[in-house]
């Protein structure tokens, strides 16, 4: 297998020879990392549940795991789930690089399409199962919406769009979405979304929806040919309780899960205890919303930028997306992730990604710098 470099190390390659102003403090705006303390109820969770390491985790999850998922899905998206039409899983990072290979295996010429620009995971999935790849290219023109013609749809067997969308901070409406379900459902073919960022939003009058709500509205309760991945790590601040979720039709679930039991990926128990626990409550992830929206509004008044839908990125147009990271470092000290890192067929270009993770008062003293360097 041919797997392309990831982002952050093409990032340091790019940087390597170049001698950061020591004036000022290293800060990097490149990975999608909370970095907030993870909330101590979910801290003591995992503590009081560490005598349970001596049990060798279940593939399907604890019960108590999986019915806080569902109740999640439920209270956020107004979606009801039986249990088999959910599986719990070991983050979204795992699940988005197997299930692909799952759902391929038995295509002689697999062809999957994914959003353009991507998290390098739905790629790497690509090369694994040998699969054609069609891009759904995202640009200002088509505001970052996922586009593609029958012609193309007809070909494709799996598909996954990705809203709250990383790394534009693009959104799309139900009707949009019920509209990709209908086509799923007339070409036959696998329709994901990645919904890893859907609770990191700034309007409670325009919460992103998920695919499952629009699988509903489109006349397809039953969800065939539709599923959903989502993960604790963003919303609670928590990506090293590695907890996700795979969500929707359960006779693609089925046999998926028969598949899981081979590939060893369960999460220990104390992990899933404590992910439980932060599946079950909503205050904490209200908190980090705040913050988020906080540094937003810092960014909006410095940068004069308007605060995205979702994420916590800026996907900020730039001249040469190159020049400006090696620049922006070397004079400020400031690391940024080049789009053109993140797409193919020149996807990303004249962008840089932004990440707004860590409190007000380091966003302010950043941003700043920032300020300073565009301005010149």
């Amino acid at each position: 297998m041919n797997f392309e470099t990831y982002p952050f190390e093409k990032l340091s390659a790019l940087l390597e020879n170049i001698e950061p102003n020591k004036d000022f403090e290293p800060s990097a705006l490149t990975i999608g990392e909370p970095q907030f303390a993870t909330p101590l109820f979910i801290q003591n969770a995992l503590k009081d549940s560490s005598d349970l390491l001596r049990k060798y985790p279940a593939s399907a999850g604890i019960p108590e795991l999986k019915e806080a998922m569902i109740n999640f899905v439920s209270k956020r998206f107004n979606v009801k789930l039986s249990k088999d039409e959910i599986i719990p899983t070991f983050g979204t990072r795992e699940v988005l690089f197997n299930f692909p290979q799952f759902a391929l295996f038995d295509k002689q010429n697999p062809v999957m399409a994914f959003t353009n620009p991507f998290y390098q995971i739905y790629e790497g999935a690509a090369i694994a199962s040998r699969a054609e790849v069609i891009h759904l290219d995202l640009n200002s023109e088509n505001n970052f919406k996922a586009i593609l013609s029958d012609d193309e749809l007809k070909r494709c067997d799996l598909v996954i769009l990705n809203y709250p969308n990383n790394p534009t901070s693009a959104k799309m409406h139900i009707d949009e979405l019920a509209l990709w379900v209908k086509k799923a459902l007339e070409f036959d073919f696998i329709l994901v979304n990645d919904e890893c960022y859907s609770e990191i939003f700034f309007d409670e009058n325009d919460k992103p929806v998920s695919l499952l709500e629009a699988s509903i509205k489109a006349g397809n309760s039953e969800f065939k040919n539709v599923l959903v991945m989502n993960s604790i790590s963003k919303r609670s601040s928590a990506p090293g309780l590695r907890s996700g979720f795979i969500a929707g039709d359960k006779h693609i679930l089925e046999e998926y899960m028969k598949y899981r039991t081979y590939v060893g990926c369960a999460s220990p128990v104390p992990l899933q205890n404590a992910a439980a626990v932060a599946w079950n409550d909503e205050v904490h992830v209200q908190e980090f919303r705040k913050i988020y929206k906080e540094n937003f509004e810092i960014a909006k008044e410095i940068l004069g930028i308007q605060t995205p839908q979702a994420t916590f990125y800026i996907w900020l147009k730039v001249e040469d997306e190159l020049e400006f990271t090696k620049e922006l470092y070397k004079q400020k000290n400031i690391k940024v992730l080049p789009g053109s890192f993140l797409g193919r067929n020149g996807a990303g270009k004249g962008y840089v990604r932004i990440a707004l993770v860590e409190n007000a008062q380091k966003t302010k003293e950043v941003l700043k710098r920032l300020k300073d360097f565009i301005d010149g």
